[in-house]
């Protein structure tokens, strides 16, 4: 018997006794969905407590909970720019008590500077997108810059001085000044941190002088950092007279940041929709829109189908990036 005959016979085995088993299968899967959430969900963000993940994933965690009467517990799990979480929810039971809340680098930007430990089209179904950072380059007032034009001809002047500090080596913030350093033709030293609470201490401490994340903008309506810019297609409605990198001359240079939530693979679709229609409600609230745009983010509502698709679209225009920059880990 050759091995295609046996295999056929094996796949015909197995196919019958799906089939007898199939009723308490289904009956079994009917019930878990039905009966979801009947305990707490984690949700694991893969950077440190106090980054612009987390900061963004909270308002979503606590309305999520409210909603369902079950908490949905944060697990902060940082290092390796992600990738320590995001390989813990991977290898997680997809049964629709575990999820991963991240930006948009771990699967589409990290993977394709270094090999990750997990798939990250395999390895992950969608459930919905929370939203988009609206935020720019600050700068520590100690530096004397006070415009992004400013910046500019300092770093010009001065290449290397300026250090900028970033959530990890592979994430999207990282992309942001290595991109700004194309376009501009400046030399700004990339410092890598565990997460962006760190980056932000260092910052505010002048030990690195810049850093591109939300978790900076209450220091900066504090007065202890300065905002050059907005990296988003449209101005921050907390900061209106802070210009669009595209209105500075820097058209195509804002490397989107962008947030959701997802799934180990194999988690029921039920699932993940019943979650997703409660964020795009929730999404289009008042109350979601004004905490998410005081803490320098905008809800984009998505059904599933489409945040697949943005993340696939996304991860074809930052190879392209990569590759124009010459962007590697260092």
């Amino acid at each position: 018997m050759t091995i295609d005959r046996r295999r056929a016979l094996a796949l015909g085995a197995g196919g019958a006794a799906s089939a007898l088993a199939s009723p308490a299968l289904v009956s079994s899967a009917v019930a878990q969905v039905a009966n979801w959430p009947d305990k707490p969900v984690k949700v694991v963000v893969p950077y440190a407590p106090g980054g612009g993940t987390d900061i963004i994933a909270r308002p979503w965690m606590e309305k999520l909970s409210q909603v369902w009467g079950q908490p949905f517990v944060i697990e902060n799990r940082g290092g390796a720019s992600g990738m320590i979480g995001t390989e813990a929810v991977s290898k997680s039971a997809a049964d629709g008590y575990t999820f991963l809340f991240t930006p948009n680098n771990t699967l589409n930007i990290l993977p394709l500077l270094k090999p990750t430990p997990y798939d990250p089209v395999k390895g992950f179904d969608p459930v919905g997108r929370a939203g988009d950072m609206v935020c720019g380059f600050v700068v520590h007032p100690a530096a004397g810059i006070k415009t992004f034009a400013e910046l500019i001809d300092f770093a010009k002047k001065n290449p290397g001085k300026l250090a900028y500090a970033s959530s990890g080596a592979g994430t999207a913030t990282q992309m942001r000044i290595e991109m700004l350093k194309l376009k501009a033709g400046i030399d700004i030293l990339h410092v890598p941190y565990r997460g962006g609470a760190d980056a932000l201490n260092d910052v505010l401490a002048n030990n690195a002088q810049m850093m591109n994340e939300s978790s900076a903008l209450p220091h900066v309506k504090a007065g202890k950092l300065i905002l050059l810019n907005i990296n988003h297609s449209e101005r921050s409605s907390e900061f209106p007279n802070v210009p669009t990198l595209t209105e500075l001359g820097y058209p195509g240079a804002d490397v989107p940041i962008w947030f959701s939530l997802w799934a180990p693979a194999g988690t029921p679709k039920e699932i993940r929709e019943k979650i997703n229609a409660k964020m795009i409600e929730l999404g289009k609230s008042d109350d979601m829109k004004q905490r998410l745009a005081s803490a320098g983010y905008a809800p984009v509502p998505q059904n599933i189908d489409e945040l697949a698709k943005d993340m696939a679209d996304g991860t074809k225009t930052n190879a392209e990036l990569i590759k124009t920059a010459n962007i590697k880990l260092e």
